[in-house]
């Protein structure tokens, strides 16, 4: 058992006489969902807003730290185009929302990332969107940290004027987690240290 700690302590101090203390604290990134290809309908001038949902479940029990939403669409007018993330336990944010004046135009999210860490507002960029963008404040994704990512998550994309169609390619959750063991590592190697300390008084 002595020796045991002896070699947690010495990882430790290793860690620590090398700086590399926060290394012990990695993160663990997890992607779920994918390719959907789902119609994006066309409001046909209804006075009704057209509404596409597509649903990514999350299979494990992981607290969110961090979370980032990936986005790919075709669509010749995404200024028509609202965003919604909802999570399994039922809050909703808005990921998009612009100005109507000043007006754009011009088609597609090819690549977006809508990341709380972005420079840039997704309100200031310019299709094709591609790279990453904050979401429309004040709905920003952290509203979904620490939560349990356990369920379904509904993105609903609302096309609020007629005569244009699309498609949603690709949409996908990117959640950041720590990674435990490292942490469980390192209270262990403490742990060795201060028993360690007492052993010798």
């Amino acid at each position: 058992m002595f020796t045991r700690c002896s070699t947690l302590n010495v990882a430790v101090t290793l860690l620590i006489g090398l700086n590399t203390l926060s290394c012990a604290f990695a993160d663990f990134t997890y992607t779920y969902g994918g390719s959907f290809n789902l119609p994006l309908p066309d409001p046909n001038g209804s006075g009704e807003t057209a509404v596409a949902e597509a649903t990514i479940n999350v299979g494990d029990h992981i607290t969110i730290a961090d979370l980032d939403v990936g986005i790919n669409i075709t669509h010749p007018h995404v200024f028509d185009l609202q965003l919604f993330l909802q999570s399994p336990q039922g809050a909703q944010i808005c990921l998009n929302a612009y100005d109507f004046n000043p007006f754009f135009v011009g088609g597609n999210y090819t690549g977006t990332i809508f990341d709380d860490e972005a420079p840039q507002p997704i309100e200031h960029g310019k299709p094709p969107f591609t790279g990453q963008f904050k979401p429309h404040s004040p709905d920003l994704l952290s509203h979904f940290d620490g939560q349990d990512a356990f369920g379904d998550w509904l993105l609903q994309i609302h096309d609020v004027w007629p005569f244009h169609a699309g498609q949603l390619d690709a949409f996908e959750l990117i959640i950041t987690v720590p990674e435990p063991s490292s942490f469980i590592l390192l209270s262990a190697g403490l742990f060795c240290l201060r028993r360690k300390s007492r052993r010798r008084r």
